[in-house]
């Protein structure tokens, strides 16, 4: 959404493609989980009273909107894409099927998933390591706004301190705001370090998957 306060901006949304582009030309496979939040998050629509699973539901369909956008984006550099959502939605795109999403990366083509993990009651993250897992992913690269993992909230506190590196259980421990519980649990279980790294710089995803740029690596070790 760039600087906006909900929506699309289109100029950060071709950032993120190119940046993409730039990682997609190193010969990496790359898979995709995006949220969609800009647009709804179910959390926030059932605090304000709406009904959680209903509100969960609005929330992937918003995933499967910026999953669009996005495809729309590499594609309009030659970058052979496709969206693969948890949920039905076959009109606009393809049901998720993990043997037909490993063919997609053997063709070089984009996976992108959408609408979370089907189910309700659980983030985006989770369905991001559970797609991770289920994919046999090198790692999980975590796109945010701040370039790494904090010990408190580096945007309200001048004194933050950052990790170069944290274990899973250090996340758990200290509650620190990366990933859900269940995310970093599940990341843990199958052994796949997550990188949190900045999406806000243009060619940062590049340095950081290649071992440079600043990031925060969340191992077994620290």
């Amino acid at each position: 959404m760039g600087d906006s306060e909900y929506g699309l901006d289109p100029p950060t949304v071709d950032l993120v493609a190119k940046d993409i582009i730039s990682v997609h030309k190193l010969g990496v496979e790359i898979c995709l989980v995006i949220g969609g939040g800009n647009i709804f998050r179910g959390l926030q629509g059932s605090a304000k009273g709406m009904e959680r699973t209903t509100a969960d539901y609005m929330g992937m369909l918003a995933t499967i909107m910026n999953a669009l956008a996005m495809q729309s984006a590499l594609e309009s550099y030659n970058v052979n894409t496709r969206v693969m959502s948890a949920i039905s939605v076959d009109q606009i795109c393809e049901p998720y099927i993990r043997r037909r999403a490993v063919r997609h990366l053997e063709k070089k083509r984009v996976c992108i998933f959408a609408a979370g993990t089907g189910n309700p009651y659980f983030t985006t993250d989770t369905a991001a390591t559970l797609r991770a897992t289920e994919m046999n992913c090198g790692a999980i690269f975590k796109g945010t706004k701040v370039d790494g993992v904090y010990d408190m909230d580096p945007k309200t506190n001048s004194n933050a301190i950052k990790y170069d590196k944290v274990t899973y259980d250090q996340i758990l421990q200290k509650n620190l705001k990366v990933m859900d519980a269940s995310a970093v649990a599940l990341a843990r279980d199958n052994k796949i370090p997550i990188i949190v790294f900045s999406l806000k710089n243009f060619g940062n995803m590049k340095e950081v998957i290649q071992g440079f740029g600043k990031f925060t690596l969340v191992s077994p070790y620290a």
